[in-house]
C-alpha cells in the first residue's frame, strides 16, 4: 500500500487534497465560523445521547483517519529524502519505506497511548489546535508539490521538491508554526479553587 501511494501520483493528489481540506476545513470552522455558545451546549447533549457502538465506530473512524494522516504525512516527508543503501522494500527504497512505515506507526501509538496527554494539552492551551491543524494542511502542501512535480504532470520542475531550496522553506515554516503555535497559544486559566459559591 506504501509503495503504491508513492508510486501513483494520482493518489499522492488524493491524499495532498485530503490533507490541506481537513486543515482548512478545521480552521475555518474554528476561525471564521464560530458557533455560538448554546448550539455547543446543543450539540455536546446530542453526542451525550449517541448510543455505546456508535462511540465505538467514531472511535474506530477517527483512528483510521488518524492512521491515513499519518501514514500521508510520512509519506509527503520520506519522498525528497535521498535513497539509501538499504534493500527495497515493496518496489520502494528501504529507508524512506522505514520512515513512512515508523509515520504509520509512531501515529497509532499515539492515538491509542497519548492521546489523553495530547486532550489535556490542548485543553489548557487552545491555540495549539490550530497550530496542529496548519501543519497538516503545511504537510498537504508539500505532497501537493511533490505531486505537481512528478513526470507524468511537470506542472513544477522534477527536481524542485529535493532542492535544497524547498527542503529548507518546508522546514523553517514547519518550525514557525510549530514555535510560534505555542507561543501565541494563551493558557487556559482554570478556575479558581478559593471562589466563594
Amino acid at each position: 500500500m506504501i509503495s503504491f501511494l508513492v508510486d501513483v501520483w494520482q493518489v499522492q493528489a488524493i491524499g495532498a487534497l485530503y490533507l490541506l481540506f481537513i486543515a482548512l476545513n478545521h480552521i475555518l470552522r474554528k476561525v471564521a465560523f464560530k458557533k455560538n455558545p448554546n448550539e455547543e451546549i446543543e450539540e455536546d447533549k446530542q453526542k451525550k445521547k449517541a448510543g455505546f457502538w456508535g462511540t465505538v465506530l467514531k472511535v474506530e473512524l477517527a483512528d483510521i483517519a488518524f492512521a491515513i494522516d499519518s501514514i500521508l504525512a510520512a509519506v509527503a516527508l520520506a519522498l525528497t529524502l535521498p535513497n539509501t543503501p538499504l534493500p527495497e522494500i515493496g518496489g520502494l527504497d528501504g529507508g524512506k519505506f522505514l520512515v513512512i512505515f515508523a509515520g504509520g506507526l509512531i501515529g497509532l501509538i499515539i492515538m491509542r497511548f497519548a492521546a489523553n496527554q495530547f486532550v489535556r494539552l490542548l485543553h489548557s492551551r487552545p491555540g495549539l489546535e490550530i497550530a496542529a491543524f496548519m501543519i497538516v494542511g503545511w504537510v498537504g502542501v508539500k505532497l501537493a508539490v511533490y505531486t505537481l512535480a512528478h513526470p507524468a504532470l511537470g506542472v513544477i520542475e522534477e527536481s524542485f521538491p529535493k532542492s535544497p531550496g524547498w527542503k529548507i522553506t518546508f522546514y523553517v515554516v514547519l518550525l514557525l508554526i510549530a514555535v510560534g503555535g505555542w507561543f501565541l497559544s494563551k493558557e487556559k486559566e482554570e478556575p479558581s479553587s478559593d471562589t466563594v459559591i
